[in-house]
């Protein structure tokens, strides 16, 4: 069937055992690993900030460096996760086990830039900046519970059964 996960009632694999072993080697997913939960920090700095901006009217330059500073961290994360991405699968973005990931993680990216453009352009006042912030946020909180889920799927796959001969998601 198309579209199915499982394919002759094989169940379907995020990693081959070549990936996975490429993956396990790679220095890139020590560094992916380091960087998710340090951005998931600064964002969480950055949050308060915004929301502290957004109810109080104080604190819009903490609130505006906290955003540029998150919006580093997920555009370093995202080189590092494509450049992963290429030593596991082959490809630096759309590999068929995180296709979906990726696409979200470029509407991410989108908001982020799109509140560095408006910033710098002062097309927006400081409390529609933040909105934008919240909105790039509210984006980046659901691109990295896929992550997470696909985290656990792995987890779960690898403790099942060894691993197929294909992999595809």
């Amino acid at each position: 069937m198309a579209g199915s996960h499982r394919a002759a009632g094989k169940p379907v694999f995020l990693y081959t055992e070549e990936q996975r072993a490429r993956r396990d080697n790679s220095i890139w997913t020590i560094i992916q690993g380091v960087l998710a939960p340090i951005q998931f920090l600064v964002f969480l700095v950055s949050l308060a900030l915004v929301v502290r901006y957004l109810v109080t009217g104080a604190g819009y330059d903490a609130a505006t460096i906290s955003i540029l500073i998150k919006t580093v961290f997920l555009l370093t994360i995202m080189v590092t996760g494509a450049i992963w991405e290429k030593v596991v699968f082959g490809q630096y973005l759309f590999a068929p086990a995180f296709f979906w990931e990726d696409v979200f993680s470029f509407l991410v990216i989108a908001l982020h830039l799109a509140y560095v453009w408006a910033l710098w352009t002062s097309a927006l006042s400081p409390t529609e900046e933040m909105w934008l912030a919240l909105a790039a946020y509210a984006a980046y909180v659901i691109n990295a519970g896929q992550f997470l889920w696909k985290l656990r799927v792995a987890r779960l796959q690898a403790s099942a059964s060894p691993i197929a001969d294909e992999a595809t998601a």
